[in-house]
């Protein structure tokens, strides 16, 4: 059965489908039990809460579910911990964005404060919970954070948008990879070469992988249905993510408006750094257009965020949706499913059907 997988088996659940882990409060315990109770491995991005939120939201998907499930973290969670931002800097960010503080009458904020890494405090809790999978991005763990997690029997999972970051993750004892392909939804994980020269495609980054490496090979990026399920499988993946399917749902944090938008499937995406500092997929806006070819003048990670913050809250309290960045994936027209369990469903009755078929065409 096109079920039964190496991470499937190493998980311990029914399918081998991994629900997206979204951060910035996109993430929920009620997705993720969703996703885990259906036998798949629910998600939960926590690279922007602190270890207290962290510990509380796991005790909360316990009370929903006793399936295994995901919690993610940022291995890399800022470009420039620490680093003070120059009055040069400042300057160049405030004359690019100006004329949108303006547009909705808000004073532009003052410079933004250094940011310091909580990664170091998050992990720990991890290994304090002790979730089934422990997956993470912009990196690789330190080898002593991989090796508890193995004496703790959390199984780790680390994303690679390019074969060099596969490599380095297989050879640091990693157990599952993700082959996070460029047209999926949220920020590219890069970490080994700059984003915009990682931009491979999840079919054939899968299949280079799936050739270089020993571990097993989990398919992310333009997956929303059976058949993004089943061509992942038969292109060598022994599992797969899917992200932007499940933002869409009522039981994720994204807000009714972008849900909506995501389902209604009538607009394109886009790669910017123009709303966080880091590249990410999402729909397509003025601002992130207006901002093509002029990056030099952004902040770095995750200060960018910080210094458009009350950009965004104004934008959404006044409705200009071309001022507020909704992530999404590029498989987001194919999405029909309001709810998870539902879109759960969908994903294995019609990958059943068409690997069936499949079997049934080589008999």
């Amino acid at each position: 059965m096109w079920n039964q997988t190496r991470v499937s088996k190493l998980a311990g659940v029914d399918y081998p489908v991994m629900q997206g882990p979204f951060g910035g409060n996109f993430s929920t315990a009620a997705l993720t039990a969703v996703v885990s109770n259906a036998g798949g491995i629910g998600g939960y991005g926590a690279y922007t809460l602190s270890p207290e939120a962290i510990y509380a939201e796991v005790q909360q998907i316990n009370a929903l579910t006793n399936k295994p499930y995901n919690i993610n973290l940022w291995v890399s969670d800022g470009d420039a911990p620490g680093a003070v931002i120059t009055d040069a800097q400042y300057d160049k960010v405030k004359a690019l964005y100006q004329p949108y503080f303006d547009e909705l009458g808000i004073a532009v904020p003052d410079k933004p404060a250094p940011f310091q890494s909580r990664y170091e405090n998050q992990v720990q809790v991890i290994l304090d919970v002790k979730p089934k999978v422990f997956s993470f991005v912009f990196g690789i763990p330190s080898a002593a954070v991989l090796e508890q997690c193995r004496k703790l029997g959390i199984l780790t999972a680390g994303a690679a948008t390019t074969l060099a970051e596969a490599l380095a993750l297989d050879a640091a004892g990693v157990d599952m990879i993700v082959a996070s392909g460029f047209e999926a939804g949220g920020h590219r994980p890069s970490w080994l070469a700059p984003a915009e020269q990682s931009t491979m495609g999840t079919f054939v980054l899968t299949q280079l992988i799936k050739e270089r490496v020993k571990a097993p090979v989990i398919a992310a990026g333009g997956i929303a249905n059976g058949k993004g399920i089943a061509a992942a499988l038969t292109a060598g993946a022994d599992a797969v993510q899917v992200g932007t399917a499940f933002l869409a749902t009522e039981e994720s944090g994204a807000m009714p408006v972008h849900r909506d938008m995501l389902l209604s499937g009538d607009y394109t995406t886009i790669l910017t750094r123009a709303f966080t500092g880091r590249l990410g997929r999402g729909i397509v806006t003025k601002l992130a257009q207006d901002v093509i070819g002029k990056e030099s003048s952004l902040l770095p990670f995750p200060v960018q965020s910080q210094f458009v913050s009350s950009l965004r809250k104004a934008a959404v309290e006044q409705e200009r949706w071309d001022l507020v960045f909704f992530w999404s994936g590029q498989a987001a027209p194919l999405l029909k499913h309001r709810r998870a369990a539902a879109l759960m469903g969908s994903l294995v009755e019609e990958t059943d059907m068409i690997m069936e078929r499949q079997r049934g065409s080589k008999a």
